[in-house]
């Protein structure tokens, strides 16, 4: 019996190796997108338009602009043009995870930093 579980399990296992997440990163170089997150127990939306190597962020009435520098199709550094302060001068470096027809799922952590989080933004037009 076991001689069978074996090479039944070794089969699964390289099949399941092979998997790999979709990832058409090119549908969401530009667009409008949401992104909602909890934040100090509140659920916020923020929205953001991204258009070439530009994106407007849009949260809580107020609108803010970005540098973007794609480093690949699924990576990305994005820079705000004027920070308020010295906390909004960090470059934030998004990668990303893997894509549905309208939305993807990205990793993003401030430039230097280890601490990364998870977060979906869903393209809306």
């Amino acid at each position: 019996m076991i001689q069978r579980f074996i090479p039944a399990f070794l089969a699964i296992l390289t099949l399941s190796s092979c998997y790999s997440p979709e990832r058409d990163c090119k549908s969401f170089k530009d667009g409008t997108f949401t992104f909602t997150t909890e934040i100090n127990g509140e659920s916020k939306t923020t929205r953001f338009v991204r258009s070439g190597n530009m994106e407007i962020d849009y949260f809580e009435g107020k609108a803010d602009t970005s540098e973007v520098r794609w480093l690949n199709d699924c990576e990305y550094i994005v820079k705000k043009l004027n920070p308020k302060d010295r906390s909004e001068e960090a470059s934030i470096h998004m990668k990303i995870l893997s894509t549905t027809d309208s939305s993807y799922t990205f990793e993003y952590n401030i430039v230097g930093s280890k601490n990364k989080s998870k977060g979906t933004a869903v393209k809306t037009n």
